[in-house]
């Protein structure tokens, strides 16, 4: 892969320390909306790219500026203020699964429209947390027994619940304040930020489609399928009103973004940053292997197996290179790391600075909700010991 092209990305995805100073909402405006399943990944884009500290963000999802919401294939994204709308309107296309289980299960439409207005006339008077609104609505809520948990579902309460958060009427709210917990109240969304969205799902996606090419084009349209969730010809039709040019192989740009990328010019020198597993410049692709140099390609990825469509573990990146793999190891509150290249002081200076954020800000950086220490054990003890051969 061109090292422009990788450079071109990191500078794109505001990793060069081009968004010192922003806020959390310009920066996920910017660059995209960060996956979050639970885990530190919102944390660390937004420390990877602006230096923003955990207070910095808590602040901007307390007074609604971000907000995890539900977005494409039904994925769950840290969205700015700004992309509300458009995050709801393209998720609701996939917002039916939950509901499709429990009529598997003897749930009626009927019912869990009855429990839906339950719901929403129990938080009139405030936000309340699942224990709380089971006991509100009473008998309109009920359990799917066995079989519902067998499928994932123990009661009807969450199927309402989450049809109630894709259409925009309700929202969770962190417990403690913090993205990276899933501990939740839920409260009515006043006004409904979907009132004003005029356009239709078509138009929407066309919409989604534009931002995702402004934020990590050039891109194939089979990834931005991949993140829209769309089939292939709904994806051809959302993108074909942008009229993308084709500057690399299958790889196409915004026309406005030509003139800019075409005299753009990789950086002579080193840009090294930390990121997560899950950041948008390799999630949003989901191409890893774009990023890995000719000569790193044979060494392989710590737990790797076949080509890479996503990070084995959080990464050290320059200029949009792979240079090497990370971890942090609760015991020690230390960064085990191994680098593709030789180490240097920058480097060193960009670990330590992850490290110290982790450390004191988040206590811990897990990749997703269920990835607990003693399950990330032997991913940092291999990648330890590669770090020392």
């Amino acid at each position: 892969m061109d090292p422009k092209l990788r450079a071109w990305w990191s500078h794109r995805q505001g990793l060069d320390g081009s968004l010192a100073g922003k806020n959390a909402a310009e920066v996920l405006a910017q660059t995209g909306w960060a996956r979050s399943v639970g885990g530190s990944s919102p944390y660390l884009t937004l420390f990877a790219r602006a230096g923003l500290r955990r207070g910095d963000v808590d602040t901007a999802l307390e007074k609604i500026k971000i907000q995890e919401l539900p977005g494409p294939r039904g994925c769950t994204y840290v969205v700015p203020a700004s992309d509300f709308a458009l995050a709801l309107a393209s998720g609701q296309p996939f917002s039916g699964d939950e509901i499709k289980v429990a009529a598997k299960l003897g749930v009626t439409s009927a019912e869990i429209d009855k429990l839906r207005t339950a719901i929403l006339k129990a938080l009139a008077a405030g936000p309340m947390e699942p224990d709380e609104l089971k006991a509100q609505v009473g008998n309109a809520a009920r359990s799917l027994g066995a079989e519902g948990a067998k499928k994932g579902i123990t009661t009807t309460l969450p199927v309402a619940l989450g049809l109630l958060q894709a259409e925009g009427e309700i929202r969770r709210v962190s417990l403690d304040g913090r993205i990276d917990r899933q501990r939740y109240r839920y409260a009515l969304w006043n006004p409904n930020r979907l009132t004003k969205w005029k356009k239709t799902a078509a138009q929407s996606f066309t919409e989604l489609a534009r931002q995702y090419f402004g934020w990590i084009a050039p891109a194939a349209l089979a990834e931005f399928q991949w993140f829209s969730g769309l089939g292939v010809k709904a994806a051809k039709d959302a993108v074909a009103p942008l009229q993308l040019k084709t500057v690399d192989r299958d790889l196409h740009l915004r026309p406005e973004d030509v003139e800019a990328f075409t005299r753009f010019e990789a950086p002579e020198r080193p840009q090294y940053c930390l990121v997560g597993n899950l950041d948008g410049i390799s999630h949003l692709r989901r191409d890893v292997q774009s990023l890995v140099a000719a000569e790193d390609q044979k060494r392989g990825f710590i737990g790797s197996k076949g080509p890479l469509v996503d990070l084995p573990n959080h990464a050290i990146l320059d200029r949009g290179r792979v240079v090497g793999l990370w971890e942090f190891d609760p015991d020690s509150a230390r960064i085990v790391w191994k680098s593709f290249v030789p180490r240097n002081r920058e480097m060193e200076k960009a670990v330590h600075a992850m490290e110290a954020f982790i450390r004191e800000d988040l206590g811990d950086a897990r990749s997703f909700s269920l990835d607990s220490p003693a399950r990330r054990a032997p991913r940092i003890e291999a990648l330890r010991k590669a770090a020392s051969a």
